[in-house]
């Protein structure tokens, strides 16, 4: 089913992830979006992330400088453009609209790979309850998608998730850690992470039950963002390997 684009709106999105289904659209310039339930879902264990020793290195020799919520805009809009590997994009004007909505509404998240002033990698997505739903991801130099990757799935081990989305498993999750496991039993996980955060339990509102900048507790001189200004606090590359576990 096509949703025109005055449908999309940050209640009826939160109300779709906490069912399982998410949207997309057919191209950049589509004038709506379809919804998704996929019959096998790309989930990234947060426990079994797969840090290779190349990946470790990089990490830990800070070839890029990581942030968090700097540039939510910006990663949204270099994911929404075209690469060489692929013709079109499914983020159309009024995705990417909602997800800048749901940002303001502390919902969605960024992860900024930086070299220098350039950004130049990141990715995105939706916080809800405990679990966090990976939307997309960008790459313009070696390797900053994967460090990208490896800070959130950090992240989401010290703040408290207990289930990243994938959505669908690539080739690239896959060397990651990313499995693929039937629908029946993703329900069953994003049940476990929402309890009532979805909104529809007593609670009566959607909420986020664990929190996506305890991270950044980590760093020295680090202190909880304020209001208005998310920007990560200086943990090391390091810490994050650490974090990550065994490398292989």
């Amino acid at each position: 089913m096509t949703t025109p684009l005055q449908e999309l709106d940050p209640q009826l999105v939160l109300r779709a992830y906490a069912m399982g289904v998410f949207p997309m659209a057919d191209h950049r310039e589509a004038s709506g979006v379809y919804w998704v339930e996929p019959k096998y879902r790309g989930i990234m264990p947060l426990d079994r992330f797969h840090l290779s020793r190349s990946l470790r290195k990089t990490i830990v020799g800070e070839h890029f400088h990581v942030t968090a919520d700097r540039a939510f805009g910006d990663v949204i809009a270099l994911c929404a453009e075209s690469a060489r590997d692929r013709p079109d994009t499914w983020i159309n004007g009024s995705i990417e609209r909602v997800f800048l909505q749901l940002h303001d509404a502390g919902f969605a998240h960024s992860v900024e790979c930086w070299d220098g002033d350039r950004l130049v990698g990141g990715l995105y997505g939706l916080a809800l309850g405990r679990a966090f739903f990976g939307e997309s991801m960008v790459s313009r130099a070696r390797d900053a998608s994967k460090v990208a990757i490896a800070w959130l799935v950090a992240r989401l081990k010290v703040g408290g998730f207990t289930l990243l989305d994938c959505q669908f498993q690539t080739d690239h999750l896959a060397s990651l850690g990313a499995v693929e496991i039937p629908r029946d039993d993703y329900v069953a996980l994003l049940a476990s992470a929402l309890g009532d955060a979805s909104g529809e339990g007593s609670a009566g509102a959607a909420s986020v039950d664990a929190d996506f900048f305890a991270l950044d507790a980590l760093g020295e001189d680090a202190t909880r963002p304020a209001e208005g200004d998310s920007v990560a606090g200086p943990v090391s590359g390091k810490v994050i390997a650490q974090l990550l576990g065994h490398t292989s």
